[in-house]
């Protein structure tokens, strides 16, 4: 699907809970920021977090928007570069990992291929996403269910959302 040379509004979720995750996450960022056809708008707070899945070390977790010249499997591709340049090795499910980079929301595009589904499948059950999300973009309308941010986090359990950082 071509989606033309104009920028699209996206919204991505970070996550880190290996080695010096601020400093991960602030790298990470920057990087994404100069990346080509990849323009950094605004970035949530980091969010201290539980983990799901296998016991491991807390998360620090953190969204931010983008405005993109690139279409859905390209960004993917990208950020799948940037979480193995910053050492990401996937051996478990849902396991530690140094980064995690996830494309939540791609403007009102709904987008589902064996290896990408936007709207995140998941984003609307995690506070862990929807907090930071909300923080930065309350009011985007999550195309699946017509249900704003900021309405989509009234329904969600975040007692795993220990603070800010």
């Amino acid at each position: 699907m071509n989606l033309g040379q104009d920028y699209k509004r996206c919204a991505i979720a970070l996550g880190s809970n290996l080695g010096d995750s601020n400093t991960i996450l602030k790298s990470a960022l920057f990087t994404i920021a100069n990346t080509p056809g990849v323009n950094l708008i605004s970035q949530s707070s980091f969010y201290q977090t539980v983990p799901i899945g296998p016991p491991q070390p807390t998360y620090l977790n953190a969204c931010a928007i983008l405005e993109v010249k690139l279409n859905p499997d390209e960004l993917l591709e990208k950020l799948l570069k940037i979480e193995l340049e910053f050492g990401r090795v996937r051996t478990e499910y849902w396991g530690a990992r140094t980064l995690d980079l996830d494309i939540l929301l791609f403007d009102d595009l709904i987008w589902d291929t064996p290896t990408l589904q936007i709207p995140h499948p998941r984003m609307g059950e995690r506070g862990f996403v929807l907090v930071p999300l909300a923080e930065i973009a309350p009011s985007w309308i999550e195309p699946r269910s017509g249900i704003a941010i900021a309405e989509l986090l009234q329904a969600v359990d975040c007692s795993g959302v220990l603070g800010v950082i």
